[in-house]
């Protein structure tokens, strides 16, 4: 079977060969969460326009340490029903992954990508490469940029990745020291939490997991504008975030 080594800007690195096929499952709707990230991407690349992989392609292939995502719809309306326009609908960041490559090679020792065709995943905000395939969005990014499974759809039952950690966050102060209750839009934005799920761990130089320094039910502080914010199904808020941005362990 031959392969043509694409070099199109914002497709580097995926080899797409013109027989056989990729088989693309039907995507799950990502849990209605909301998800945000107020820090700067430190890797990957802003997409505005999706690549358009031409029909005389059949299949996509990631290379290394890539993931192939089928990207799930952004939300047409608001909570109270009110439609967006598509200017204003928020981008997803939740999919469902639908080709892996060989994975990460540390000398003769080679790490096959952690997820499996068919998990639904949640993703950084800025990760990636956006690809128009099969008449559908996907999105070619590395298997550091995705946050974690989703195995359920409430948020809480989240499965972290790498160095991650997934952190109920404590309730905001109501009211003020000397009583006056606090709005929503005036509330001190926490950054104390319960640690609800780790990652396994980052690799290090020889492919081996490192734990990580906190595990699940440590009460931490961390890094106020850090990670990404989740709300589960019972309107609690999480947090996820990588390890190196929790700075304190509580007791």
């Amino acid at each position: 079977m031959s392969s043509v080594q694409l070099s199109v800007a914002g497709v580097a690195a995926v080899a797409f060969a013109k027989k056989g096929s990729t088989s693309f499952n039907r995507l799950l709707a990502p849990p209605s969460a909301r998800v945000c990230s107020s820090r700067s991407p430190s890797r990957g690349l802003v997409v505005r326009a999706a690549t358009v992989v031409t029909p005389k392609y059949t299949s996509l292939k990631p290379l290394g340490d890539r993931v192939l995502v089928k990207l799930g719809a952004a939300e047409e309306k608001t909570i109270g029903g009110i439609l967006l326009p598509s200017t204003a609908q928020s981008k997803p960041q939740g999919g469902e992954v639908v080709a892996v490559g060989e994975g990460k090679t540390f000398g003769d020792k080679k790490v096959e990508v952690s997820v499996q065709i068919g998990a639904e995943v949640v993703y950084s905000k800025y990760a990636g490469t956006e690809v128009q395939f099969n008449d559908a969005k996907h999105l070619l990014l590395r298997e550091d940029d995705i946050i974690g499974i989703l195995e359920t759809d409430d948020v809480k039952d989240m499965k972290p990745l790498s160095d991650r950690v997934v952190i109920k966050v404590a309730e905001a102060e109501d009211k003020t020291a000397g009583g006056l209750i606090l709005t929503e839009t005036t509330k001190e934005k926490p950054s104390i939490g319960t640690v609800v799920a780790v990652g396994p761990g980052p690799l290090d130089d020889e492919g081996k997991r490192q734990p990580l320094s906190v595990s699940a039910g440590s009460t931490v502080l961390y890094s106020k504008y850090a990670g990404s914010e989740f709300k589960g199904a019972d309107g609690t808020n999480y947090i996820v975030l990588r390890v190196s941005d929790v700075m304190a362990v509580l007791s």
